[in-house]
């Protein structure tokens, strides 16, 4: 992940749940966030529902299942800022 995370991430956020999520609670979480983690769908759903819980955005279980597809069929998204990128259009 970046040093900084996109500002139109955390602006989607706060438009999407009125609330602010600071770069600093997206950092922590990004932290636990290995390689690992995109390839294995038990974390990669983990992950899922961490995001989901941090934003106060709740995700169906077919969103979740559409994420991880997409995520597998690229071959595993580089960061976390895409996966919050994906929630967010969710």
């Amino acid at each position: 992940m970046s040093k900084n995370v996109s500002k139109d991430i955390l602006n989607k956020v706060k438009q999407k749940t009125g609330k602010n999520i600071s770069e600093n609670q997206i950092k922590k979480l990004a932290s636990n966030v290995k390689p690992s983690t995109m390839q294995s769908e038990s974390q990669l759903r983990e992950l899922i529902k961490q995001v989901s819980n941090m934003a106060k955005i709740p995700v169906s279980e077919a969103t979740i299942n559409d994420i991880i597809k997409t995520v597998k069929s690229s071959g595993g998204m580089s960061n976390m800022e895409s996966v919050m990128k994906m929630l967010m259009k969710k």
